[in-house]
């Protein structure tokens, strides 16, 4: 499991970032995938992202990651479309925050070698793989089946904003090991003597 001391967050980008249709039963919005590239360009954002997640950013101290799986051609549309909105300065964050992998199941590997401690994805799937890594998971949108429950179902933005706070120490707090060394200094320790 990854270290809770040092939150940090990933975050999937078709269907949470871009594309959720919250409204049509979780039928995405195909002119990202299958439109001209100018269709894809102009295609919007998930409703409430751009309120939700510059908060986010600033909680984890910049420490998010954008997670997405995909073929090598949405892998460049994705790219132009973080750039053509003006993505990360719109966000917080960092330009070199954004990883790409080909199968589901491999977003495991990019959240061990960063450690992170909370992933929103749309993918029950994708959750499954998480499950002993990351300690907190969010299944984003609309899901045909209820999920199970240790996954937490987040419809929007709004919904993610108070679940992943709900899962963080208040803002200005030691995170929990830090609480936790601090304790463990305060407390006297026994005296030590040398033998002669």
């Amino acid at each position: 499991m990854n270290d809770i001391s040092r939150p940090r967050l990933g975050v999937d980008f078709g269907r949470v970032i871009h594309g959720a249709s919250l409204d049509l039963g979780g039928q995405a919005d195909t002119a990202f995938l299958q439109g001209t590239l100018e269709e894809a360009l102009a295609s919007p954002a998930t409703e409430g992202v751009y309120e939700v997640l510059p908060a986010l950013v600033e909680r984890f101290g910049g420490q998010v990651w954008i997670i997405s799986k995909c073929g090598e051609r949405v892998e460049q549309r994705t790219r132009r479309w973080l750039d053509h909105h003006d993505f990360y300065a719109r966000t917080g964050i960092p330009v070199g925050n954004l990883r790409f992998c080909r199968r589901r199941a491999d977003k495991a590997i990019h959240c061990a070698d960063l450690g992170i401690t909370h992933m929103i994805d749309d993918r029950l799937g994708v959750h499954q793989a998480l499950r002993d890594l990351v300690p907190h998971l969010y299944l984003f949108g609309w899901q045909e089946q209820p999920p199970p429950t240790w996954v937490r179902h987040t419809e929007n933005w709004a919904e993610v904003a108070e679940a992943v706070t709900a899962d963080l120490p208040p803002a200005g707090s030691p995170a929990p090991e830090t609480a936790r060394a601090g304790a463990r200094a305060a407390r006297p320790r026994p005296a030590r003597h040398r033998s002669r």
